[in-house]
């Protein structure tokens, strides 16, 4: 019994300050991403974002340039504002950036985002809620290497690549008790200098950014989604006419 009530301890002291660690590092609920795969305008507004913004150092090496035809972007389109050196629109789409340099600047080489949105979940909600909220946290922190930090990713080693369209944000902060111990709890963000964009078009074009994302990471999702609501109407009318077969095969029989 002893065994037992010490192990509950145990559990619970390791839990408290867990929860506790959490709270000290700043760490902060996702927010709930605008994801609609079906809006076009919003996906192609994503796309252009992900280009200009994020393929200079993150590749998306399992998606090739003319497959944007499916959200209603024109090769020519894609020749003339997507395609910004030697690549043709059936490339992939692979950051001209040296792996050995990007491990030099960042810590790390930049992981490619073909498939982010889907593996980025867990339990604070999607992938895509993940990014949402990841792109707007970022701060300025002298302390770290690129000058900038991360509620959502704390230390994380890439600079804000938005931070022209958002400005500059700091976070706020109260001081709580929490298991006898005093924690810092996220309680908001004060703009410091503005952006090209207000705070409500930026949340937007973000949201277009993340849309865009989760769409990439399963291009055929939306036909994936149509094709199956035919096959199950599909199986239920089959179902109906197997059923009034069967009625009328053993009619006879009873």
């Amino acid at each position: 019994m002893a065994f037992w009530k010490r192990l509950l301890v145990g559990c619970a002291a390791a839990l408290s300050l867990g929860m506790a660690a959490h709270a000290s590092t700043g760490g902060i609920a996702w927010d709930k991403a605008p994801v609609n795969t079906t809006n076009t305008a919003s996906l192609q507004n994503g796309a252009k974002l992900f280009v200009n913004y994020c393929l200079n150092c993150h590749s998306a090496a399992f998606m090739r340039y003319n497959r944007l035809t499916d959200i209603g972007i024109t090769e020519a389109q894609i020749k003339d504002n997507l395609l910004f050196s030697t690549q043709k629109v059936g490339d992939t789409m692979k950051s001209a950036i040296d792996p050995h340099q990007a491990k030099a600047w960042f810590g790390a080489n930049p992981p490619d985002l073909t498939v982010i949105a889907r593996s980025r979940s867990g339990h604070g909600g999607t992938g895509a809620d993940y990014l949402y909220t990841f792109l707007r946290s970022f701060y300025r922190d002298p302390n770290r290497p690129t000058g900038w930090n991360n509620l959502a990713f704390p230390n994380v080693g890439m600079p804000n690549p938005l931070w022209q369209l958002q400005g500059e944000q700091k976070p706020q902060f109260d001081t709580q008790e929490e298991h006898g111990q005093e924690v810092h709890v996220f309680k908001g963000w004060e703009q410091v200098s503005p952006g090209t964009m207000t705070q409500l078009q930026f949340d937007q074009n973000v949201g277009d950014l993340v849309n865009y994302l989760a769409w990439m990471g399963e291009p055929a999702q939306n036909t994936r989604t149509r094709i199956g609501v035919w096959v199950l109407l599909f199986m239920l009318g089959f179902t109906v006419i197997a059923w009034r077969l069967n009625a009328v095969y053993w009619k006879d029989v009873k």
